[in-house]
């Protein structure tokens, strides 16, 4: 019976491990150019990172986008909002409507839409949708679609910038060569050039409560009451926004960073990052809600203005300072180091920290590379030279103070013996023992093609490096002594563009050459895999990481692939494709991190494990370290040991092996485990406690 009791709890403990989501995002939200208010939520169009609800009264953000939702695109340009309560989206991936469960999304394959690239939107008292698209301006009343061109109407020009509605149903038109009225028959521009503007040009239009058209032109904000038109100078741009608020005073953004400026009708207040509480002065997006607070979208930040105090949100579920993820590494406590074209971040499941060049001795916030060493050292390759960081202190290696033959190190490797590898532009690859440095370059090496060393891959004493893919060189191997250059030419690569390079337990090679698919070289024989022969699922293949079974991981252009040598299985988010990663790395618990041009994309096939997971009361009173481990873990619990044993299981729930518990910590062997996921029991004659353990 005992046995059967654990054997339900396992299934159990199983069942909770496996209810944890296959996939995670993390991102940096990107600047606010959309504003909606519904309720006591806003909702609010990113720039590349969706859409986002936003709760006022708790400032907690949910989002949506073609990762975890019916959003065709990612870049939400405007939003509307029926009688009915659909939310309208204009996006660069057509036209989106979400009745907050379901999502339709109108484009040119399925709709009477001129063009998916939807810039402006607005809703007439009729419910007719006006859509400013890539070439003119669309009228969608919910069945027909009517395409206005300067073809077929009086619209003056294509490039539509702007669109609003005024009290009698007129839909004014903000275009390159002016304002345009349309009643639904009749057709009137107005050029601002015959009233002192510069241009015909109009970016933003709005109608204060008695009806006045304000709109931004060029150099200036106009005044137009249906007959005269009133020129006000304020600015060395171009008005590219402006929203009213219940006082009348005009809120106007432009097109560079020169913050906000408020127009009474007499008085210009400008207001940026160095006068208010604005935490940037590009801003994208203005609206304000029904309490008269003003929320404005920056590229540093989401916003409130009460008219008094400025509140910012941070609307991100990370700590990234940028999407655009070129590094990842994980140190021996389970941290992820993350490098990005902001700076370094390192994540250790709850908590972000990032290092800058503002707030540390990173010399350059193009993160490209990074190595950890057997101390547990960070490597850190830049644009500006190479970073070892200890922990507490900083030491740059660049052209100025070392070998360094180039300061954009593109990657960085370390040997069994300690070496740092550092791959550079133009420079070669440099070796660096802690005290010399060797440098391998057209002159005195192998790397006669190309100076450019992109990637480095080495096995035992067989360094491996891959020139910039668009250098079309091949793939170079140096064993200490002798170099051999690999190519179509004289070997089975299928082409000499060559990406990132992993080597497996066996030796072998795993690269993707051009968009030939992925090619294993055993030192002998090369073998490709493609569309045709095997179920690669695209043959753009990026990175590989290979896990501790063996089973290759390969980003592709249409998704995460897992190669077991016979069987292939392509995994995406729900109901997008994954963009191709730039790194794959595994951590000790099986979870796949991807850095991509998106941000992090987290999966496991058996559900993510954070290592955070709450732990039952049981659970608390036993403590294994190190976890994840390699050879030694330590169990310590305050059950009492007496007649107490530990039991060991595999993830199928097999017993592994059995030992009595000693008090108050008991030390077990692991070195003869395969790497992977296990389960520790201490059973005891008042309780018993189960934990899980990764071997790597």
């Amino acid at each position: 019976m005992k046995k059967l009791y654990f054997f339900i709890a396992f299934l159990g403990m199983l069942s909770m491990l496996n209810a944890q989501p296959n996939w995670m995002h993390y991102y940096k939200c990107g600047k606010v150019q959309a504003i909606a208010e519904e309720g006591n939520d806003l909702w609010l169009g990113t720039y590349l990172t969706g859409l986002v609800k936003f709760d006022k009264n708790t400032g907690i953000p949910s989002c949506y986008n073609i990762w975890n939702s019916g959003l065709p695109n990612n870049d939400i340009r405007a939003i509307a909002i029926d009688g009915s309560g659909n939310m309208w989206l204009a996006t660069a991936g057509g036209l989106a409507k979400f009745d907050g469960t379901n999502w339709s999304v109108y484009n040119t394959s399925n709709s009477g839409l001129l063009n998916n690239d939807v810039r402006n939107i607005a809703i007439d008292g009729s419910g007719n949708k006006w859509l400013g698209v890539n070439g003119g301006l669309v009228k969608f009343d919910g069945t027909n679609w009517t395409t206005y061109t300067t073809s077929n109407s009086g619209l003056p020009n294509n490039g539509v910038n702007a669109i609003a509605i005024d009290g009698s149903g007129n839909v004014w038109i903000g275009t390159g060569s002016g304002l345009t009225k349309f009643d639904g028959t009749n057709w009137v521009t107005y050029n601002p050039v015959n009233w002192g503007f510069v241009g015909a040009w109009v970016g933003a239009i709005a109608i204060d409560g008695s009806g006045i058209i304000w709109f931004g032109g060029t150099l200036g904000l106009g005044r137009f009451d249906g007959n005269n038109m009133i020129k006000y100078t304020m600015t060395t741009d171009e008005i590219w926004g402006i929203v009213i608020d219940g006082s009348g005073n005009k809120w106007i953004r432009f097109n560079s960073q020169l913050g906000i400026k408020k127009f009474d009708g007499t008085n210009w207040t400008s207001y940026t990052s160095s006068n208010s509480g604005l935490p940037g002065n590009d801003v994208a997006g203005m609206a304000f809600d029904g309490g008269g607070n003003m929320w404005i979208g920056t590229g540093v930040g989401f916003t409130k203005f009460d008219g008094t105090n400025w509140t910012t949100f941070d609307l991100s579920n990370s700590g990234l300072t940028s999407n655009s993820v070129n590094a990842i590494a994980i140190d021996g406590q389970g941290n992820k180091w993350i490098g990005t074209v902001g700076g370094v971040t390192k994540f250790d499941g709850t908590n972000w920290a990032t290092y800058n060049t503002s707030n540390s001795g990173l010399p350059n916030n193009g993160v490209n590379g990074i190595a950890i060493d057997g101390s547990g050292n960070m490597w850190i390759g830049t644009g500006g030279g190479i970073a070892k960081y200890d922990g507490t202190s900083w030491v740059v290696y660049n052209t100025s103070n070392s070998g360094l033959p180039n300061n954009t190190v593109a990657s960085v490797a370390i040997d069994g013996s300690g070496n740092k590898w550092a791959g550079t532009w133009l420079g070669g690859v440099a070796k660096f023992d802690g005290t010399n440095w060797v440098v391998y370059n057209s002159s005195n090496s192998g790397l006669t093609c190309s100076v450019n060393v992109w990637y480095i891959a080495i096995d035992g004493g067989n360094y491996w490096f891959g020139p910039r893919s668009t250098d079309q060189c091949g793939i170079t191997k140096f064993d200490g002594i002798n170099w051999v250059t690999y190519n179509t030419s004289n070997s089975g690569l299928p082409a000499n563009n060559v990406g990132p390079i992993t080597i497996d337990g066996s030796g072998n090679l795993w690269m993707g050459p051009g968009s030939s698919g992925l090619t294993k070289f055993d030192g002998t024989n090369w073998i490709t895999y493609n569309i045709s022969n095997s179920g690669l699922p695209n043959n753009n293949v990026g990175p590989i990481a290979i896990d501790g079974s063996g089973n290759k991981w390969i980003g592709t252009s249409s998704g995460l692939t897992k190669f077991d040598g016979s069987n292939w299985i392509t995994y995406n988010p729900p109901f997008s494709i994954l963009p191709i990663p730039k790194s794959i790395t595994i951590d000790g618990y099986g979870n796949k991190w991807l850095g991509t041009g998106n941000g992090i994309f987290v999966f496991n096939e058996n559900g993510i494990i954070t290592g955070n997971e709450t732990k039952s009361a049981e659970d608390q009173k036993i403590n294994v370290y190190p976890n994840p481990a390699m050879d030694k873990i330590t169990v310590e619990s305050s059950l009492p040991t007496k007649d107490a044993n530990i039991s060991v299981y595999n993830i199928q729930g097999q017993l592994i092996w059995q030992q009595p518990a000693k008090q108050p910590t008991t030390a077990i062997d692991i070195s003869g485990l395969a790497k992977g996921l296990y389960f520790i029991r201490l059973n005891t004659g008042e309780g018993s406690a189960v934990r899980k353990f990764v071997k790597k």
